[in-house]
């Protein structure tokens, strides 16, 4: 899969076994053995935590292999890590500071200096192409390590949100490494003790710097399936799925040796039109399709009714979303005057691009199809196979079944929004756009660039080429550490 967020582990609703008994007895209690099945395709597993990460899986290992400088935390505000404490140098936020801790060591035993922590953020910025430009933010060749615990960080231009572009992706790896072709020596909470990318085995780094976590081992195994996923814990074969059905979750509901975890509603698959294609290049026609969707029945059909509807706002968890943005609510009448406004009197014949990928995909399209219908919208759906689906539909279909999940809106912007983001999936390109977003990460002033950021999403609601019928409670079980 190379959907360009799902290495934001907000997937659907995960399973876990009563106790976490497994072959290990009780790993949340007792230190034994943790079996989690993720979402992944095995034959694209990989060990190089830098490049485009296209597996749940992949990322839970390496989240538990490589410490990071931040993650994210509670509220939108953002938890350090290896990070102590992350500061601008002064007004125009074009420098920064970032100081380290001072116990944590590799698995090989070396220390974890500035030095690492640079070369692993140079090396993500050389991977841009494959990682949707993590690192574009920062000028790393004027970046330098002051001192062994001491990183002088440069951005391309004022950027205020350093510290929530340093979270969660920054894997260190010791300076210098070249060979990924395996694990390297990390400085999570775990280390690999055998296996493969596709089935890994770790143990605990009892010489990690942070709590000890409750499980000794941890076995991560990559599932495609959803329902093979469910299987497993529900046979016994493991204690943990991420991203089941919600139809599983419902059917297990009672059991009480099973245990649906949610998070609050961050998964979205969200209908993508391209701008620059006929009939989506014609605003009326993408805000008829908009209010021909019935929003309340593709929840409650797809995600069954675990979730909140959308409101065609991509990040609606981020603290920068306009809360005042009225329901778009369904009007056929009023969709049918804009086709007919926008020279299709007589209704409209597409094709709409859909996969199985993540549980509901095919549904919410097939479920949309029937709803436009209503509307004199001729839609046939194309299913199309989700080992290539990334690849040769996402970005490039003008009418297709997108996928977002709990990542902030600015990332949202860097990846997808843009005019020279890596993905510009709908075509979104606006110069004046760009100018206000960029001047609004030079506002130091937490509220004032909400409210700017907020306004931009506000505009990309009316004018963009999102249909956001509904974000899902989602939720990973994932792994202790």
């Amino acid at each position: 899969m190379k959907a360009p967020f799902a290495g934001a582990m907000a997937l659907a609703l995960g399973l876990v076994l009563a106790g976490c008994g497994g072959s290990g007895g009780d790993a949340r209690s007792s230190g034994g053995t943790l079996r989690y099945v993720a979402v992944g395709a095995p034959a694209t597993a990989i060990h190089d935590p830098h490049g485009g990460i296209g597996n749940q899986s992949d990322l839970t290992r390496f989240a538990l292999l490589y410490d990071v400088l931040a993650k994210p935390g509670a509220n939108g505000e953002t938890e350090l890590r290896l990070a102590t404490s992350i500061e601008p140098d002064g007004d125009d936020l074009t420098s920064w500071t970032v100081e380290l801790r001072t116990d944590a060591a590799f698995t090989d035993g070396r220390p974890v200096r500035a030095a690492d922590v640079l070369f692993s953020l140079r090396r993500i910025h050389e991977k841009a192409a494959e990682n949707f430009g993590r690192m574009q933010m920062f000028d790393l060749a004027a970046s330098k390590a002051v001192d062994d615990h001491t990183l002088s960080l440069k951005t391309v231009r004022p950027y205020a949100e350093v510290p929530r572009a340093l979270e969660s992706v920054t894997f260190v790896v010791p300076e210098g490494t070249t060979d990924f072709s395996r694990p390297v020596p990390g400085s999570g909470p775990f280390k690999m003790a055998g296996g493969t990318a596709q089935n890994a085995v770790l143990e605990r780094n009892d010489g990690w710097w942070g709590p000890t976590p409750p499980s000794s081992r941890i076995e991560i195994r990559a599932v495609p399936d959803p329902q093979a996923r469910a299987q497993a814990v529900i046979s016994g074969q493991a204690d943990v799925a991420g991203s089941i059905s919600p139809a599983t979750a419902k059917q297990v509901a009672d059991d009480t040796k099973l245990q649906v975890v949610h998070r609050p509603a961050v998964t979205m698959y969200p209908f993508v039109m391209r701008l620059d294609t006929e009939p989506f290049d014609d605003p009326k026609v993408r805000t008829a399709i908009k209010l021909a969707a019935d929003r309340r029945e593709l929840l409650d059909k797809v995600f069954l009714g675990f979730g909140k509807i959308g409101n065609d706002l991509l990040t609606p968890a981020d603290p920068s979303s306009p809360a005042d943005v009225p329901q778009r609510e369904r009007d056929i009448a009023r969709a049918e005057a804009l086709l007919a406004e926008a020279g299709h009197p007589d209704g409209l014949d597409l094709t709409l691009a859909t996969t199985t990928s993540y549980p509901g995909m095919d549904t919410a399209a097939t479920l949309l199809a029937q709803q436009l219908g209503e509307a004199g919208i001729n839609v046939k759906v194309e299913n199309e196979p989700p080992d290539t689906y990334w690849t040769d539909v996402f970005a490039k279909s003008p009418f297709y079944t997108g996928f977002f999940g709990g990542i902030p809106f600015t990332d949202v912007a860097r990846v997808s929004l843009l005019g020279d983001a890596p993905t510009n999936e709908t075509a979104w390109k606006r110069p004046e756009w760009d100018e206000a977003y960029r001047a609004a990460m030079g506002v130091r002033d937490d509220a004032e660039r909400r409210r700017r950021l907020g306004g931009l999403q506000r505009e990309l609601r009316d004018e963009g080429g999102y249909l956001v019928w509904a974000s899902a409670t989602a939720s990973t079980s994932p792994p202790p550490g």
